[in-house]
């Protein structure tokens, strides 16, 4: 009776020491995304964690905090490299002047689609090797489609209706709308419908699929299409360092791997977004201006001080603005001609 109690002892020791080892073996990591719970990018995330959780054989979960709800999205960057979180999603953008060479996504170079916006914003980080990101282990980056200018009264068509236009816009777009003849006006994304209907802004700069996802079609009846002066907006995934260098080499192969599906959905469902969000635009009657491509030159030469300053203010750093300006432009105008093809971008 003695030597039984022993050994079911031992077996209830040895059921605990092994849960305790798996249990001590497996990684929790924290992942913020300002995107709510059903929004598409959100979703693709969800998918990426559930199958780097199964690939990985539990060695690692995620807690995802979507819509902010554990870090904001200016603060998200910064709090990755502080350990506040392990890692995120978030854009560029919101640190600004943390990524001066990044800042290329931003600048009015007729960018056309978030698949070829994706793909050259990665192709940029592999080519250039930004030290600007060094502070975190980059997994990928992404960038939406063409950004265009909406307004709620004004058919613009030519430069000169610029004059006396209120226009919701940051960083570099809003110097863009300066030199065109607007006055630009800073505002956060989820003020801008509330303006718009106001009248406190004449119109907006974004990518067709706000004009969706966030209803901004409603309240703005006329959408802009300047194929020489789109923008784009670059959004990153990235774990803190000291996090990453602590993961099992297994489970960071795993996690390399999947980078490239996933750089190649996201940039697929930007572009997805924006036909549904043109479609939306369409459907509310909303009058899609095409600007004649003469005029739409006119006001890329318009705008060109803004890339001017970029190449400057990058070589005044040591870092290769120009450089990247020409290889970005050169992608473009492949993108254009049907000659664009990349790893980085589903077929």
């Amino acid at each position: 009776m003695k030597n039984k109690v022993i050994i079911s002892l031992i077996a209830v020791l040895f059921v605990c020491t092994t849960a305790m080892t798996a249990a001590a073996k497996t990684t929790t990591l924290s992942f913020a995304i300002h995107h709510g719970p059903t929004d598409v990018h959100t979703k693709l995330i969800e998918q990426w964690i559930s199958e780097v959780e199964k690939r990985t054989d539990g060695k690692v979960k995620f807690d995802l905090y979507p819509g902010q709800s554990l870090i904001k999205a200016p603060q998200t960057y910064d709090g990755i490299v502080n350990g506040m979180v392990d890692m995120g999603w978030s854009i560029l953008q919101y640190t600004r002047g943390r990524f001066p060479l990044m800042d290329f996504i931003n600048l009015p170079l007729g960018w056309p689609s978030g698949k070829v916006n994706t793909a050259i914003i990665n192709e940029v980080i592999e080519k250039f090797q930004p030290a600007e990101l060094s502070d975190t282990k980059v997994l990928y980056l992404t960038a939406h489609g063409p950004g265009h200018v909406h307004t709620k009264k004004v058919a613009v068509k030519t430069m000169e209706d610029w004059k006396g236009m209120k226009i919701r816009s940051n960083g570099p777009i809003a110097e863009m709308i300066k030199l065109l003849g607007g006055t630009p006006v800073s505002l956060p994304m989820p003020e801008l419908y509330q303006a718009l209907q106001k009248g406190v802004v004449d119109g907006g700069i974004w990518d067709f699929s706000a004009s969706a996802d966030w209803k901004l079609a409603e309240v703005a009846k006329y959408d802009i299409v300047s194929e020489e002066t789109a923008y784009s907006l670059g959004f990153f995934v990235v774990m803190n360092k000291d996090k990453w260098n602590s993961l099992d080499p297994e489970v960071q192969k795993v996690i390399d791997d999947m980078s490239l599906s996933q750089i190649q959905k996201h940039g697929a469902a930007w572009s997805e977004a924006d036909e549904r969000g043109l479609a939306f635009s369409k459907k509310l009657g909303d009058e899609i201006i095409q600007i004649d491509p003469a005029e739409s030159m006119r006001w890329r030469k318009a705008v060109q001080p803004v890339v001017d300053e970029y190449i400057q203010t990058c070589e005044k750093k040591g870092l290769p603005g120009k450089e990247v300006v020409e290889y970005v432009e050169k992608r473009i105008a492949e993108a254009r001609a049907g000659n664009f093809e990349s790893k980085y971008m589903m077929k």
